[in-house]
């Protein structure tokens, strides 16, 4: 034992979606946070609870906790009170009378394909069978009308089912039944699947919370609205990791340091507001730091934060040494800027992003025996060191690419973690109480945890123009605010409106190299909350914003709901 180094592993697992409500007509246009919360969320609080021992760190944007309750609020007043569920898709599975117009069955049909064909459809032959035929019905546009009500409402149950957390799957009798009948579900038994997944909804904050206080659970949090906080800032410190990048046709953010302040501020309210305690650590929204982010992250009281691996070696590049970059050792250990007491900690990029793409396709065991084993070599010839290994991504779209949700994965990984005789499972406060070396950095390179820059946000085409139309929002914002019109009622909806806007998904999502359907959804999405915006100030919307300005083509790995860390060849 005394050969060895203390080598503390941090698993920090990020949660967030981002507002998919129409704040102005209540809808949801988009499913992912309940179907996530089901599946992703329930699952990853479970494998916790089920290995003692077991630790991480969970991290919520608090935009996403505001929707998992109104969703469980949704279903509750359905089955209570017959309030309507705002979420048409959630909404179908358990109308009586399924739409007859043919456009909206194929939407539908559409929608309850939107899943992992080989790890999900095909596991389940009644699944399988039914998108065989749904493929048919979209192909052929014109023989929707030969879809029954039946296949539409089996299409809807097993559509859910397939997003059903694993260990929900092996454990609940009702879900267990349905996948036994396969096919005919009755209204009942939809009705059952929704109070099923009301009570995984409204259980999720429940169990993180009290992982928390049982010291299972290290619970952060993101900014509310999942900001990218340097760019509010500083649009121009998207230039100190790419010096060349075309910036959009704007100087700054109009009031950009007072956005950001109110997006932590209220990320810990609401925070604060499910789980009944002050955060010791952040990730800042997409790993997204600057120097001067850590320090108002500092002045809001934050303990830790966390970044990408590349961040640190372009700041270790610029303000120490190639030779300390390049340290295999360097993301082992947590830093403070000068004269700052925060601590930033840094993704090790190799083992996080073999999580992610690679060891979907391994055996389980293999999986995690690599996984160890790596961590193992890294902890050679540094006797008498307490180090730390932060492995970090995000806790919901890996899943639907490994078997069974990850179950095998997830689970052997933590048992294997908890037995082994001298890595330490931790989280990253418990590293700082525990005296993990920590280091003086002497300047911070501004970038995020995707390729330490903010190009995946900032510098092409589309999400300049994205940014432009943003900056043409807040200025009339501010104008409305200047003007004394907007009763107190009025301000708050419009801060929070604007919040929504200001979020980092719309942007992560413009440009060509994404899917088309999905660029559309998020581009559709991102001019409504703008088109809001300017309802909820009483003025106008720009014409620029009836049109659309970004198209997608590509196919990137995953979906490009998750990139590498560091750029592939």
């Amino acid at each position: 034992m005394s050969a060895k180094a203390t080598v503390h592993v941090v698993l920090c697992w990020h949660m967030h979606q981002p507002q998919y409500c129409d704040l102005i007509s209540g809808e949801y246009k988009l499913p992912w946070t309940y179907l996530h919360a089901i599946k992703d969320y329930v699952d990853m609080a479970a494998h916790i609870e089920a290995v003692p021992g077991a630790k991480a760190v969970v991290n919520f944007a608090p935009v996403l906790l505001e929707q998992l309750d109104d969703y469980a609020a949704q279903i509750s007043g359905y089955l209570r009170d017959s309030k309507p569920i705002r979420d048409p898709l959630l909404a179908a599975l358990v109308d009586p009378v399924l739409p007859a117009h043919v456009e909206r069955r194929m939407e539908l049909i559409n929608a309850c394909l939107r899943i992992n064909r080989q790890r999900v459809i095909e596991r389940f032959p009644a699944y399988a069978r039914l998108a065989k035929l749904a493929g048919v019905f979209l192909e052929h546009c014109d023989e929707v009308a030969y879809a029954s009500d039946q296949f539409i409402a089996d299409l809807l149950v097993w559509y859910h089912l397939g997003w059903m957390a694993e260990t929900v799957r092996r454990s609940d009798l009702r879900v267990q039944r349905l996948q036994e009948k396969g096919q005919g579900f009755t209204l009942h038994e939809r009705r059952e699947l929704l109070t099923l997944i009301g009570e995984l909804l409204s259980g999720i904050t429940d169990r993180y919370r009290a992982l928390a206080e049982h010291g299972r659970v290290e619970l952060s949090v993101t900014p509310y609205a999942h900001p990218i906080t340097p760019l509010l800032l500083d649009l121009e410190s998207a230039r100190e990791a790419m010096p060349d990048v075309e910036l959009p046709d704007v100087k700054h953010y109009p009031g950009g340091r007072e956005r950001a302040h109110w997006h932590i501020r209220e990320g810990i309210t609401v925070f604060e507001q499910y789980f009944r305690r002050k955060p010791d650590g952040c990730w800042p929204a997409e790993g997204g730091v600057s120097a001067a982010t850590l320090s108002l992250l500092q002045e809001h009281g934050f303990r830790w934060a966390a970044t990408g691996e590349s961040v640190l070696r372009n700041s270790l590049r610029e303000y120490e040494s190639e030779e300390a970059a390049l340290a295999p050792d360097a993301v082992m250990k947590g830093y403070r800027l000068t004269r700052k007491k925060l601590v930033c900690f840094f993704r090790h990029d190799g083992l996080s992003d073999e999580i992610g793409f690679t060891y979907s396709d391994w055996h389980a065991d293999d999986a995690v025996a690599n996984l160890i084993h790596r961590i193992e070599q890294m902890a050679e010839d540094k006797a008498g060191r307490k180090l730390v290994v932060p492995v970090i991504l995000d806790g919901e779209n890996a899943w639907e690419h490994y078997p069974e949700n990850g179950y095998y994965f997830l689970r052997a990984l933590y048992e294997k973690l908890v037995a082994h005789p001298w890595l330490k499972l931790s989280t990253f406060s418990e590293c700082l109480d525990r005296g993990i070396e920590v280091e003086r950095l002497h300047g911070m390179v501004s970038g995020s945890w995707v390729y330490g820059t903010f190009s995946t946000w900032i510098g092409d085409r589309d999400k300049n123009r994205g940014w432009e139309m943003l900056v043409d929002a807040k200025k009339a914002f501010d104008k409305a605010c200047r003007s004394g019109r907007l009763d107190s009622d009025q301000l708050v909806a419009a801060q929070l409106q604007l919040a929504i806007c200001e979020g980092s998904d719309w942007f992560w999502w413009f440009g060509d190299y994404n899917p088309a359907d999905t660029v559309s959804d998020f581009e559709g999405l991102f001019r409504q909350h703008l088109s809001n915006l300017y309802q909820l100030l009483g003025m106008e919307a720009p014409e620029y914003l009836a049109h659309t300005f970004a198209r997608g083509s590509g196919a990137p790995a995953m979906g490009g709901v998750m990139r590498h860390g560091q750029a592939q060849d």
